[in-house]
Order: C-alpha cells, then structure tokens, then sequence
C-alpha cells in the first residue's frame, strides 16, 4: 500500500469547479472530484502556513500554545513515526519555510527530502545590483522589503514553466513513483508553495484569463484592508486564477501517471490545502487578517482511498484536515496514533461519511479563537482590550524568520503543566500585543455566523442560545488540547 499527498499552499475552495466555481478553468479539480471524495464541510486548525505543518505532523493543534515555530522535541511526528516503523517517507516540496528559522526541524523527520528553489523571496539568486521592478500597485506598501526585492531577482531565472518551482516540484514527485511504483509501503509528500501569492505563472495561463487592465503590476497584494480600485481588485483575482489553473495542469499529470501505472488499486491520493485566500471578499487582502472568513478557514479536500474504492461522492462530516491526516495515513499503514493526537483517522469517514467530531477549532496564536459545528461559526476575540494575558510554550524559541530575541526571553519562566511535552519543562514566554493581530479596530471582535442563511458571512448574528452552546463547544474541544488556562482568561470563558 502507498499514499500520494498532494498538497497546495492557499488555494481557494470557492475557486474550484467542484465547489460551484463556473469561470475559473480548472478541469483537473473536476476531474479528480470525480476520481475521489469530496469534502465539503473540511475547515483549517492552526494556521497560517508552518502552524499547518506542526498540526500535520502532530495530529493536534498548537495554535493556542505557541505562534509560528518549529517541530518541537517533545513532537510525535508522523512521517517519521511511519519511517521508523519500515514506511519509506520522501518530501519534494518547494515551500521554503522549512528552511528558515521556523520551519527548520520539519524535513529532516522524512527518509528522503528535495526542495526547489525561487517561490516568493526566498534567498536564492545573489545579486548585489538592485533590480528592475515595475510601477507596482502597493508599491509603498512593499518598499524596501527585503522578499519584495529578492523575488524580482528571482524571477529573472524563471522565464519558463519547467524553470518555475512548482514543475520542478511536481516533477520530482512524478519521477519518484516512477521508480518506486514496483516497492510497496511508501509515503510521498508532494508540496508545493502555489497558489501562494505573489501570483507568479506564465503568459498561456494569463490567457486563460482575458481581460482589459492598462494599470500598474499587482500580483502580490498587501496584508491589509483592501485600497485598491475594483480594476485592480479585479486583475489581482484574474492573476490568482492564472495561477490556480497551472496547479490545476500539474494536478493533471499526477491524475495522468497514476492511470498510466494504474495505481488506483494501491494508492491513497489525497488533495488538500493549508488554508484560503482573500481575493477582495470582505474588502480585505491574503490570510492572517483577522477575521477568519470562510475564504480562509474553508478548505477544499479529496481523498481517493484504495480499500473503500468510494468515487464522485461528497462527504457532510466535520473535518480538519491538518490534525486528521496524520492519524489517517498511520491507519492505513496499520499503525496507532499517540495518545496526545487529537486528530481522528478519517478511513470510515471516507467510506461511508461516518462523523469524527463535533466541533472544529480554528485559529492563530494570539488572535481570535473560532469554533464551528458545521453551521455556525463562533469567532471569539480577546475579553480585554489589552489581548492579555498570554504566553508562548516552547523548547525551540524561533519566529518564522529569526530567533527569539534577549528581550523576548527576559521574563521566561519554567512550567510542566501539559502532558503532551512528555515531562519536558517548557519555556513559558510572555507575548504582549502580538504582531498579527495588530489590525483594524473591529477585527478581533466577537462574532457569531450562520451560514445556512448567510454563508457568505454579510451579518453577524445575535443568538444568546446558540452563543452559549458554541462557547460550550469551544470550552470543551480546547480542553480536549490541554489549552493553557491563561487562554480561557484572555477569552474571557470558564474552563471546560
């Protein structure tokens, strides 16, 4: 038995034929819905990116007790529980985040790993001399930025798709089951950064996208409220698409070689993404402005799984596909999930849509905490205004981009309060007023959805009743996690 896991970074359920799209052109998408189940009520955990990868490899969520950050010591991982237990685990990915300093304890827990060089900044291409870079709409807003200057470095090294990294990635992960599809029990971790913004694709799949617009470059917009015109709102959209349908023709090959070696008998194939994408809706930008509407925390997600054989269906059951992955490839290879996983094995709910949860928590460090039942949505913001109290739990005391700082650690304390660490005595680090969730006046408010009358989420609802019930919920899934308890007092809720 294998697995292929096929995974993109920000791609957009409502962008996909199969969850009711009609313009974007993406009949790979429509073709795999058909080749497998179709998940449509799947929501992200911890996000953004590398939180995403933490939860995959954990099955839990970690979100309320650090930002981002690396695999920890005390983390069960699973690839590299499936390695230790005579499972060959590779990874070809071009994300670059597991190359920085929070991300950097990830690869290593695979057999094997490649990584593809050149998405968005990554320090790649050295070149002393400034680039030339063009009029550019949110240009101030990126002035001076070291990624800003660096990406346009390196797409000069990228003039054609087979130089780009999501080929080279895919490739890779293709050439890998060509050689490997006669041995049996591997894992492949095929990853790739795209569509991830900056929107970064060739002419033929512009021309996909026909429109009229004479003003400045814009394929990498802001994290902000959106400023911009609707032309130019418009023409951001057009170029994610362009994008989406080049990892719609990559998609295409995976789906083309598994016939042709007529690995449907053997091979789970899973399709998934890390989180959303504001494109404008809610008149907001990208993924870590808060709140998490449903273009963010709504996920698209296949499974093709060998033993069900279950094709051109669609599942109802609450899912959360970066904690319930993991516990569903150790199942499928035979193996048991730890005790501290929280994610559940998804094998019968893929067969027969059998449910695993009641509610899903969703959310980034220090910001709103939101939990769903499928119908509502409950986001839960900060009870005082000073986003207090609380800490950061960890071994490995690294930022996305740097290490903690002297200041950062100057207040740390000791604490053995979750059993997860395994008697490990963590870094209890006080955060005050954290960088992501400094955003517009409103945005971390408390709101409550329901969006079986207004799944686009236009007008927050007023329900003691349901507000009490979800907070119930919300209580009792964040106990289920060992949430630090300064996480009920800065939501201002009882513990569950």
């Amino acid at each position: 038995m294998k697995v292929i896991m096929l995974m993109f970074d920000s791609l957009n359920r409502h962008m996909l034929p199969c969850y009711g799209c009609d313009w974007t052109k993406a009949p790979n998408f429509a073709r795999l819905a058909q080749r497998t189940v179709t998940f449509d009520r799947s929501y992200v955990c911890s996000m953004p990116c590398m939180p995403a990868r933490r939860d995959l490899h954990t099955g839990r969520p970690n979100f309320l007790h650090r930002s981002w950050g690396p695999l920890e010591p005390f983390d069960d991982s699973v690839p590299q529980m499936l390695k230790a237990n005579g499972v060959y685990t590779h990874l070809a990915t071009d994300h670059y985040h597991y190359f920085e300093d929070g991300g950097s304890t990830y690869h290593n827990r695979y057999s094997t790993w490649e990584f593809f060089r050149g998405q968005e900044g990554d320090p790649w291409i050295g070149q002393v001399k400034n680039p030339e870079i063009p009029e550019t709409v949110a240009g101030d807003f990126r002035k001076g930025a070291v990624r800003w200057r660096q990406d346009w470095i390196n797409r000069q090294f990228m003039g054609k798709e087979e130089l780009q990294p999501q080929p080279q990635t895919v490739g890779a992960g293709l050439e890998f089951i060509r050689r490997n599809r006669d041995q049996d029990r591997w894992f492949l971790q095929m990853e790739t950064f795209d569509p991830h913004e900056p929107f970064f694709t060739q002419q033929h799949y512009k021309d996909l996208y026909p429109h009229a617009y004479e003003g400045p470059h814009f394929d990498w917009p802001p994290y902000r409220a959106v400023q911009e015109s609707r032309e130019q709102v418009e023409h951001c959209k057009l170029e994610y698409a362009a994008l989406l349908s080049m990892c719609d023709a990559h998609l295409g090959k995976v789906l083309d070689l598994m016939d042709e070696l007529k690995m449907w008998d053997d091979t789970m194939l899973i399709v998934w993404t890390d989180h959303g994408f504001m494109l404008g809706e809610h008149e907001c930008w990208a993924k870590c402005w808060q709140p998490f509407y449903e273009e963010i925390a709504h996920t698209p997600f296949f499974v093709w799984d060998p033993r069900c054989r279950a094709q051109g269906q669609r599942r109802q059951s609450l899912v959360q596909p970066s904690i319930d992955l993991g516990p569903t490839l150790l199942e499928f290879f035979g193996l048991e999930p730890t005790a501290h996983m929280t994610g559940r094995a998804l094998g019968a709910t893929i067969a027969g849509d059998r449910p695993v949860r009641e509610a899903a928590l969703f959310g980034i460090h220090g910001g709103q905490v939101n939990v769903t039942d499928g119908r509502y949505v409950y986001m839960r913001g900060p009870a005082g205004e000073t986003n207090s109290p609380l800490n950061q739990y960890t071994l490995m005391p690294a930022h996305m981009y740097n290490l903690f700082s002297p200041g950062e650690l100057s207040q740390t304390t000791l604490c053995d309060d979750f059993s997860f660490a395994k008697g490990s005595r963590l870094m209890k680090i006080p955060q005050r007023n954290p960088a992501l969730v400094r955003q517009r006046g409103e945005s971390l408010a408390t709101r409550l959805f329901d969006l079986q009358v207004d799944p686009q989420q236009r007008q927050a609802i007023a329900n003691p009743q349901v507000e009490a019930r979800m907070i119930e919920l919300m209580a009792s899934v964040m106990k289920g996690c060992e949430a630090p308890a300064e996480q009920y007092e800065r939501l201002g809720i009882r513990a569950g």
